[in-house]
């Protein structure tokens, strides 16, 4: 698990281009697609330390790494006014490339063909997202009825159109297939190459300890009626667990914890503590919290934890199951951001957004890997969270 720390360039927005399906010959007129490509972008500065985490990781200039993020921000606002435009003609959308162009999946020739004719990027696919997901959905039951033998993970991968199932047992991944009644034309089977599991540490660090025992990093600030506190990963405390700093000073304790099924928690903190809307960088300063509008597949998210401080990488995909030893996670994001024991609840951001925390992965910060996190969102709504922003 990873354990957790307490939390101590303005860019323009530019146009993103969303491009060409195949030709098709309905018209080109929708007025609801028009006018979700015109939506307003996500605006706000970028905070200095997450853009040098970019660059490192990433491997881009200082000018890229700020034009990514803008560029991103008006991608998150177009595809969410395009998810509600399309409705069940929606199939996904993912960033793509050096120059970050949002790439819109749909059903509908004749939306492609709007999307394309206003200035967009667009592909025609068989599945709407909706099915895709209600496949997802199917497996994730039969999950909880019987735990999957050789499968640690699933996940809906817009970009192929696809359901992926990971399996090191073909056999035993067919068997679990067939229980859950998923239609297999709906499901691509791929070799697991690693097994995941919770990020867990008992070592001493610059973070909070559980119990005076193990260690996780703080996700993000919230407050409940008026209550400051934090939320952070579901495997790190129980409820009623204690939470203290490193200087063995209380913090508070656990009000809400769910692992597995989900990986989150939150701890109420005692009188004197603030919810401050900040999360630390490891470079001496902290990057403020603007909002939790979600990032999109491909786009970059940076990560804070207090074994291995900040790492960057990109979404790989959304809505992902993931089988620990302990159990399945449901609706996790993977990425292919490092993290180690003692960085688990701690935080994923793409900006300014919070993303979600740290949940558990495979590899490390030496040699890679691939890290999930468990959405804000969901978390602030489960529990009744205000998320600190400023």
């Amino acid at each position: 698990m990873l354990r957790i720390r307490a939390l101590a360039v303005a860019a323009a927005f530019a146009t993103v281009a969303l491009t060409a399906a195949p030709a098709v010959s309905a018209p080109a007129d929708d007025p609801s697609i028009a006018a979700a490509l015109d939506a307003p972008a996500r605006t706000g500065a970028v905070p200095p330390a997450l853009l040098h985490a970019m660059q490192r990781d990433l491997g881009l200039s200082p000018q890229a790494a700020a034009e990514r993020v803008a560029r991103e921000g008006r991608a998150a606002a177009v595809r969410g006014a395009l998810t509600r435009a399309l409705g069940d003609r929606w199939a996904g959308a993912w960033i793509d490339g050096p120059q970050a162009e949002l790439v819109v999946a749909t059903t509908d020739a004749s939306a492609a063909r709007a999307i394309t004719a206003h200035g967009g990027r667009a592909i025609v696919v068989r599945h709407p997202l909706k099915t895709l997901d209600q496949a997802k959905a199917a497996l994730d039951r039969a999950s909880r009825r019987a735990a999957p033998e050789a499968t640690p993970l699933w996940y809906v991968d817009v970009r192929a159109n696809t359901v992926v199932v990971q399996s090191a047992d073909d056999a035993r991944t067919g068997a679990f297939l067939e229980q859950a009644g998923v239609d297999r034309a709906l499901v691509r089977v791929e070799r697991a190459t690693a097994a995941p599991r919770p990020l867990a540490d008992l070592h001493g660090g610059d973070a909070y300890y559980i119990d005076n025992a193990a260690r996780c990093s703080i996700g993000f600030p919230v407050t409940q009626n008026g209550q400051p506190g934090f939320v952070s990963a579901g495997h790190c405390g129980q409820p009623g667990s204690n939470a203290t700093a490193s200087d063995g000073s209380s913090i508070g304790v656990f009000q809400g914890s769910t692992f597995p099924g989900n990986d989150w928690s939150w701890v109420a903190a005692d009188p004197g503590w603030t919810a401050q809307p900040q999360v630390n960088d490891y470079a001496g300063g902290a990057v403020t919290v603007g909002g939790s509008t979600e990032q999109s597949v491909g786009g970059s998210v940076c990560r804070s934890g207090s074994t291995t401080g900040w790492h960057c990488g990109t979404v790989e995909e959304q809505n992902a199951t993931v089988n620990y030893q302990e159990g399945s996670v449901y609706g996790v994001t993977r990425t292919d951001v490092c993290a180690e024991p003692g960085d688990s609840g701690g935080s994923f951001i793409s900006g300014n957004q919070a993303q979600g925390v740290t949940s558990g992965g495979s590899g490390d910060c030496s040699s890679g890997g691939e890290t999930y996190f468990q959405p804000v969102n969901p978390i602030l709504s489960t529990y009744g969270l205000t998320l600190a922003t400023g």
